[in-house]
């Protein structure tokens, strides 16, 4: 069973060991809004899916099943 966006995005952003801060530091995001990513609130845009993918180390893919099981 495919993950949402936002379970996955947290997920992943612990497997690797990485704090909000960690995260928002990599990818210039603020934690606040890294924060709503991850609780469902805000849905990122592709663009801002690249951009954490590449942060996270993960092809945009893994991000993007999760963004179409949520529809």
């Amino acid at each position: 069973m495919k993950k949402d966006l936002h379970t996955q995005l947290k997920m992943l952003r612990e497997e690797r060991n990485l704090s909000l801060d960690d995260l928002s530091l990599k990818t210039r995001i603020g934690t606040a809004r890294l924060e709503s990513y991850e609780s469902g609130e805000e849905v990122p845009s592709v663009q801002t899916i690249l951009v954490l993918s590449n942060a996270l180390e993960v092809p945009a893919s893994n991000l993007l099943d999760g963004l179409e099981s949520a529809k």
